[in-house]
């Protein structure tokens, strides 16, 4: 199935702003839907994500996870630890595919970037 150019666009959109994520820190999916004026598209960033592993240049994908701080798209990555391994070399703690101190991590396009 071929992409259609607005979405191509969008996901272009998404991998911009996740090359942009600090290493050690992450934000989600609905946090890059809100800041790109589409936040009911938290899904469709999911989606881009799902996309983004042999993407050049290279997206940081592992540093996208749900709005509770959970590795949702870990089974998206060439092993299901994979997701969980890229974050703790950051120093990102995990337990239970969850990070540990989430709202320290959190990195918030909205305020970090301007339009």
């Amino acid at each position: 199935m071929s992409k259609s150019k607005k979405e191509y666009t969008f996901f272009e959109d998404v991998y911009d702003v996740v090359r942009k994520i600090p290493k050690g820190r992450v934000t989600s999916y609905g946090a890059i839907a809100a800041y790109l004026g589409t936040k009911m598209s938290a899904r469709m960033v999911g989606w881009a994500m799902n996309a983004a592993h042999n993407i050049t240049p290279k997206v940081p994908a592992h540093r996208v996870v749900n709005r509770n701080g959970l590795l949702t798209g870990k089974a998206h990555f060439e092993t299901p630890t994979k997701m969980q391994e890229l974050l703790e070399k950051e120093g990102i703690k995990i337990e239970k595919d969850a990070i540990i101190n989430f709202e320290k991590h959190k990195w918030d396009p909205t305020k970090e970037l301007s339009l």
